[in-house]
């Protein structure tokens, strides 16, 4: 028996102390979301990080639009896609330091995300200065820089995530 693939939404949940910082967020539609992804039909996790951008669209089959990325599972063969929501993208704001908050969500049909690796290509700005960072990197889970406009170091610590269902 057949059943219908559910669209589902979930939001990845961003967690981190600022330091002197703010407004930190994905920059441009090449910014590349490392994502591990669960099969939702036979629970198939595969090893390797996959990324998807707002820059890529594929086709899905029978004209129903399209997504980031339509995968074949390596198990059981099922056709899976996510899309990213573009309207859903928000900064991780000075405010927010030390608590979950959503930084976007992406609309799945039989994949469900279930780790994110941040990497290269946030931005920020210093929370007292407006000193731009341009190029954060955020893979070793933390990041620091100097303010030279307060003469006061910056940083990103304690990057972690989550992943909700919306």
């Amino acid at each position: 028996m057949a059943t219908k693939t559910n669209h589902l939404k979930f939001g990845l949940q961003f967690k981190a102390t600022l330091e002197n910082i703010t407004n930190l967020q994905p920059v441009g539609d090449d910014f590349r979301w490392f994502l591990k992804l669960k099969c939702g039909n036979c629970g198939e996790i595969p090893d390797k990080w996959q990324y998807i951008n707002l820059m890529d669209s594929v086709p899905l089959k029978g004209g129903r639009g399209s997504a980031s990325m339509v995968q074949k599972c390596k198990l059981c063969s099922r056709e899976n896609s996510i899309d990213i929501l573009r309207d859903t993208i928000t900064p991780y704001n000075a405010e927010d330091s030390d608590r979950f908050k959503t930084m976007v969500q992406f609309e799945c049909r039989g994949l469900e995300p279930v780790s994110f690796q941040p990497q290269a290509g946030f931005a920020a700005q210093g929370a007292e200065s407006g000193t731009m960072f341009p190029e954060i990197n955020l893979l070793e889970g933390d990041w620091t820089d100097y303010d030279e406009k307060i003469n006061e170091s910056v940083g990103i610590y304690e990057v972690t995530h989550q992943f909700i269902k919306c």
